[in-house]
């Protein structure tokens, strides 16, 4: 198994730059202390989403009697969906927030790390079943293993994105920020359409004899 795309994929979902406005929004309030706590939790929370999601996926599949190659159409047709969302310069796993609610969640001290920060800004269904078709592709304990490591890779990927996030949005601006959002959301469309097709094939054998011809 090529463990490249699983992290190129897993980085162009999570796009921590991409959630740059939200953190800076969320924690506009908030004491250096309080903004240097919520970096590590939604890092850790992260890290814990990719590597549970490595482990576990293809248990919990199972046990609802779900097969991978179903599993790798949805999965697909949730990526690409999210790939359309980033090119227009939205957050991969984005949902609508509530300004003011959010706003009410700063005044009062609550820690919005992981929700909505880590889920579903950062990780959520797209994440969740990026990890289950590939860790269903493993065939060795330590391509596995990879897979969950990718979990502490975007852990540190996340708290350093969050930690340079006053300089980070100062460099690049909005626009910059738009601007690596819809390159990633282009990276991801490809990788989502080769993992339906590749769901199709097994769900319909007949598109492979086509292809082939």
């Amino acid at each position: 198994m090529d463990l490249l795309k699983p992290l190129v994929a897993l980085l162009a979902i999570v796009n921590p730059v991409g959630v740059l406005p939200f953190f800076l929004h969320f924690t506009q309030h908030f004491t250096p202390a309080q903004r240097r706590q919520t970096i590590r939790v939604s890092a850790l929370a992260a890290g814990l989403v990719v590597a549970i999601s490595a482990l576990a996926g293809n248990k919990i599949i199972a046990f609802f009697g779900i097969s991978i190659a179903s599993f790798q159409v949805g999965g697909g047709t949730l990526l690409l969906i999210s790939a359309l969302q980033m090119l227009n310069a939205q957050p991969a796993e984005s949902k609508p927030t509530d300004v003011s609610d959010g706003q009410q969640k700063a005044d009062a001290g609550a820690s919005i790390a992981v929700v909505p920060l880590t889920i579903p800004l950062l990780t959520g269904p797209a994440t969740i079943s990026t990890m289950v078709i590939y860790a269903e592709r493993t065939r060795h304990w330590w391509e596995q293993a990879v897979l969950v490591g990718y979990g502490l890779v975007v852990a540190l990927a996340t708290f350093a994105v969050f930690t340079l996030s006053g300089q980070l949005a100062r460099l690049i601006g909005r626009t910059g920020i738009n601007v690596m959002t819809r390159l990633m959301g282009l990276i991801l469309a490809a990788l989502a359409v080769e993992i339906m097709a590749d769901g199709l094939t097994q769900l319909f054998p007949i598109l492979a004899s086509r292809t082939l011809k």
